[in-house]
């Protein structure tokens, strides 16, 4: 039986350790790791996350602590934290002498001096530190579908290829499929700015600017990260897949997506504090537009639409001239 500590408890942690304790997956140890002891214990106790993922109930075989030392004797380790909150954690992991191998399940950039642009991707920062192998998975899944079992599909990608075969067969259900992937820098640029395009699909749609605009959003979207992810030394290929063209299209398209209820707020006229405020959960798409603007910058690469969703969020541009100045753009070869 495999030891699985899955470190954050918010919806998606909570989501992806209730999968893992439940069905033809409890072949495994699941203890769900919550930083703050009160809501650990009022997790522990309702036997539900009230706050994060109301109405699923908690699997019987699945524990809740608050204790990081819980940690160490973990088989492997899903951290399910914000990506803001990813490098802190792992710092703590080893200050408690962890050693476990170590995937992450959340979506952006990492901030840090020592990455040439100040940003990057969290394998950059973390792989070369960690004394395990690392790991991405990322794909099409909302917290609360994965929760009610219902259909989901995810990539797995590693620093090494036997990891990602292991947590790929790990994180396989009832309902659950897992695909290994050899491109952990595509997993995660897909992942990172499939939110920034979210927020640009929310706005359109709150403009009204109909299914033509968002199907264009979405095509145009991709060649973006096309380009960003070739710059971050990931594949082409990636995009096709789960990672990219599957996650993307639910994230700009699915109600249940924060990141396209931040562009629907934003399209609404309502400002940025207010919106978070509102959604009470982290959309990472708002951070991810600042990152991808200054890795853009930094690799000499064009992506004019993060560019104009970071320039709404942070700097006052109206979304819908936002949208104006898109269409105004030179006309260019559609795969360029």
């Amino acid at each position: 039986m495999t030891t699985v500590v899955v470190l954050g408890a918010g919806a998606w942690g909570t989501a992806i350790a209730c999968h893992l304790a439940t069905g033809a997956a409890q072949r495994h140890d699941v203890t769900l790791w919550a930083r703050d002891r009160a809501q650990a214990a009022a997790i522990a106790q309702h036997r539900e996350n009230l706050r994060y993922l109301p109405g699923v109930a908690l699997p019987e075989a699945m524990r809740v602590d608050s204790d990081i030392a819980v940690a160490v004797r973990a088989d492997v380790l899903l951290a399910a934290v914000p990506v803001a909150a990813l490098v802190g954690l792992v710092q703590r992991l080893a200050a408690a002498g962890v050693h476990a191998p170590l995937v992450w399940l959340c979506k952006g950039f990492v901030a840090a001096p020592e990455l040439p642009a100040g940003v990057g991707l969290a394998h950059q920062l973390i792989a070369p530190h960690w004394p395990a192998p690392v790991g991405v998975a990322s794909g099409p899944s909302f917290a609360d579908e994965v929760a009610r079992g219902l259909p989901t599909a995810l990539t797995v990608a590693a620093s090494d290829a036997r990891f990602a075969a292991e947590v790929t067969a790990m994180l396989r259900g009832d309902t659950l499929r897992a695909y290994e992937s050899d491109d952990i820098a595509g997993v995660e640029v897909g992942g990172a700015i499939k939110n920034v395009l979210a927020i640009a699909a929310g706005a359109s749609d709150g403009l009204g600017f109909g299914h033509n605009a968002r199907a264009a959003l979405i095509t145009r979207g991709l060649a973006e990260t096309g380009r960003l992810l070739e710059a971050l030394g990931g594949q082409r290929t990636t995009l096709m897949g789960l990672a990219g063209l599957g996650d993307l299209v639910l994230t700009c398209t699915g109600n249940l997506s924060r990141n396209r209820r931040v562009g629907l707020a934003l399209a609404e006229g309502k400002g940025l504090a207010e919106i978070l405020a509102d959604i009470g959960h982290v959309a990472e798409g708002v951070h991810a537009a600042r990152a991808a603007r200054k890795l853009a910058a930094h690799n000499g690469i064009d992506m004019p639409i993060c560019e104009a969703v970071d320039r709404v969020l942070h700097e006052g541009l109206a979304p819908r001239d936002a949208v104006l100045e898109l269409l105004r753009r030179e006309p260019r070869a559609e795969s360029a």
